[in-house]
């Protein structure tokens, strides 16, 4: 693996995935699935100060460098790159917003933040000049606003979804899981306990309830959100959505959690009728 650390030394039409370190297990199956689809892996880690909504919880990120490093190469990376913040952001850089997708939802609990999200990859698809770009489900919002951004303004770039990668409890694997404690760690599963619960519902409305009920039972977990999504556009679902999916996103003890699960087609057929 050959680190690099200005895309000038990056020749174009790699399969592509940007992160902002901390690495763990979800993020090596994306590169394994780049090596899949490709001889030319590039990863990026760049943490990106346009997305986060304060100084506080940009600082608190993890940063794992060696860590990171050791496991890029492992994974079937040929070139990671660590970009400079005068590279991504010179002087007069254009800003990108992300629309109305990302104003709701986390959008509306973290303003500003996917219009960081959506200008620091455009950057990087600029720089980069990907053939393809793979993102992970499990920051759904975010991948739905990647692919809207592709199709808006480059459309020669393939962007490719990942399935989210969860611990054997089924929790879902992020960076952030690192700042939680055994005992946070253990409640953080409520997240998936609600979307298994609300996969059972014979209907939108009796899934809502269930995925309440769950986290009625765990007050520690200060809930935002939980509601039933259309996949295409966002907005709130009806029992003939075809896409349905559930999105959950609360704190426990200062640490932002999000998680997702596509609903079942038993639900679907179910509501329709």
């Amino acid at each position: 693996m050959k680190i690099v650390t200005s895309a000038s030394e990056l020749d174009e039409g790699c399969t592509f995935i940007p992160t902002m370190g901390a690495l763990h297990a979800g993020h090596a199956s994306l590169f394994q699935l780049a090596k899949r689809k490709s001889d030319f892996v590039v990863a990026s880690i760049f943490v990106n100060p346009m997305q986060f909504e304060n100084s506080i919880d940009l600082d608190l990120y993890p940063r794992t460098p060696d860590q990171d490093i050791e496991l890029a190469a492992a994974s079937g990376v040929t070139h990671l790159w660590l970009p400079t913040q005068s590279e991504i952001y010179p002087e007069n850089f254009p800003k990108v917003s992300a629309g109305p997708i990302g104003e709701n939802f986390e959008g509306a609990n973290r303003i500003g933040h996917f219009d960081g999200v959506v200008t620091v990859v455009s950057r990087l698809f600029q720089l980069v000049r990907p053939a393809r770009a793979i993102f992970g489900e499990k920051d759904f919002q975010q991948l739905a606003l990647i692919k809207e951004l592709a199709q808006r303004s480059f459309k020669e770039i393939e962007i490719l979804a990942a399935p989210t990668i969860r611990e054997s409890d089924g929790l879902a694997l992020s960076s952030r899981n690192v700042r939680l404690s055994q005992s946070d760690r253990t409640t953080a599963v409520v997240m998936y306990r609600a979307l298994l619960a609300a996969k059972e519902g014979k209907d939108i409305a009796s899934s809502l309830s269930a995925m309440h009920r769950v986290f009625k039972e765990i007050p520690a977990f200060k809930l935002d959100y939980a509601q039933i999504i259309d996949e295409d556009n966002f907005a709130i679902a009806t029992d003939s959505t075809p896409n349905q999916r559930a999105i959950i996103a609360g704190w426990l003890n200062g640490v932002r959690l999000i998680d997702n699960m596509q609903m079942s087609p038993a639900l679907i057929s179910a509501g329709a009728r």
